[in-house]
């Protein structure tokens, strides 16, 4: 269901348990694909727009629910934040208050943390229910808490988080862990803090680096983007900018599992290759080839897929961890690319201790995996899948149960998609222009 307004189709989102998607396997795919907007990097952006009363002007932003339930938060704070493109978001913040946030919108996306930052450093206060997101596990808030308490913020903590501050100053800070999002509201917090700010075991993902760009934009001084320590420079004044967003490197990724396990050819355009050697040697491991065309990835058809085993014969093990590693976001993917790779190999999901039990739903659809503990699956393939029933139940688990229908034989259904929709914009859309049956049932 769709509606026109200024010339863009804006897809309006029904209760996310509600609509599912029909899908038809066993066809092959051709073409060329675009990956989005990075979403990892379009939240902490939007809520960095806040850090300044000049409009800031951001193309490329992703429309998926994630996005919309921010700037509904946004909007609470008495920013205003229209779209007027297709993927293009003004936001202008000219006075801000951090004490109106809607509990339950706080609870619908974990990206809701990264509202504490830019309004302690122009409200003095705010005001937040526990963040929510994907149920992948615990994911710890302290890295966020002990940061902003470095630079001078208090908090209380009881069924609702209240920071406050009387002036940000800038540390020298040791974060306990990389956590992407604590390192992404450290740096949010230093450019507005008077003096210099130290942030050292800081996360360095694509979306970090370009948070970090986005802020030099409007005025911030940060050095060391892209590695472990970061300088920055604080306390001067942060104006408006227009900024792209760069594309989202999961979603390519993505596009690659899918491109080996129907056995199609695809290119993915404008993948931002520079970021995509970790993602590529694991694809490797499974057997998958792709190749760089200027700033394309292309992923040729009709490949072995055998998987490499470790010198010696040995049982070859992919696993996930920080940047520069291979990315936990893409595990789910290699997952199902895996059942149909000819050899076994150990998937190790290092980071969240939930995230492999959606392979069950693999399993039931043909799959040979035995999941070894809650972070730890072993998967024997090549395997036929079966068409299925299945849920969705995470962001990056439901698109890989939409892969795994994609190659399966027969129809499946995949239920509460609106997890999918979280963040992979008009997916069904864009995979049916390249041959797939999807289709989309409220």
């Amino acid at each position: 269901m769709v509606s026109r307004r200024d010339g863009a189709v804006k897809r309006i989102f029904p209760d996310m348990s509600s609509p599912r998607f029909v899908v038809e396997g066993g066809r092959r795919l051709s073409g060329r694909i675009t990956p989005t907007g990075n979403k990892n990097a379009a939240l902490p952006i939007v809520c960095a727009a806040l850090l300044t009363e000049d409009p800031v002007s951001l193309e490329n932003v992703p429309r998926i629910r994630d996005i919309e339930s921010l700037l509904q938060l946004v909007r609470q704070t008495g920013a205003s934040a229209d779209w007027t493109g297709p993927n293009t978001l003004v936001i202008t913040a000219a006075k801000v208050r951090g004490d109106a946030l809607d509990p339950e919108l706080c609870k619908r996306i974990r990206a809701s943390i990264l509202l504490a930052a830019p309004l302690l450093a122009r409200a003095g206060t705010v005001t937040l229910a526990p963040p929510g997101g994907d149920v992948i596990g615990r994911r710890r808030l302290d890295t966020h808490f002990l940061a902003l308490q470095a630079m001078g913020a208090v908090h209380e903590f009881a069924e609702r988080i209240t920071f406050r501050t009387k002036g940000l100053v800038g540390a020298d800070i040791f974060l306990d862990e990389p956590s992407v999002t604590g390192t992404e509201n450290a740096i949010m917090a230093a450019v507005a803090a008077k003096g210099t700010t130290v942030l050292h075991n800081a996360a360095s993902e694509p979306h970090v680096q370009d948070l970090c760009r986005m802020l030099v934009s409007m005025g911030g001084r940060i050095d060391g983007i892209g590695s472990n320590v970061l300088t920055i420079e604080g306390g001067g004044r942060l104006h408006g900018c227009t900024h792209r967003i760069g594309p989202d490197h999961i979603e390519v990724g993505s596009f690659i599992g899918l491109a080996a396990v129907t056995r199609s050819e695809l290119t993915i355009a404008d993948a931002g290759v520079e970021h995509l050697r970790s993602v590529r040697l694991g694809f490797e491991r499974l057997g998958v080839e792709t190749r760089i065309d200027g700033p394309n990835l292309v992923v040729p058809a009709e490949q072995e897929l055998r998987i490499r085993s470790d010198l010696g014969g040995a049982v070859p093990k992919l696993e996930d961890q920080p940047w520069p590693a291979f990315p936990a976001d893409v595990m789910s993917i290699a997952i199902v690319t895996a059942t149909q790779c000819d050899g076994i190999i150990l998937m190790h999901e290092k980071m969240f201790e939930s995230r492999m039990f959606f392979v069950d739903k693999l399993v039931g659809m043909g799959a040979r995996i035995v999941l070894c503990d809650p972070h730890r699956a072993l998967v024997s393939g090549p395997t036929e899948l079966r068409g299925a029933t299945v849920e969705s139940p995470d962001i990056r688990a439901g698109m890989a149960m939409l892969i795994a229908a994609l190659c399966a034989k027969g129809t499946s259904t995949i239920n509460n998609i609106g997890q999918i929709e979280r963040g992979y914009e008009r997916i069904d859309e864009r995979l049916n222009a390249l041959g797939a049956s999807i289709r989309r049932v409220e």
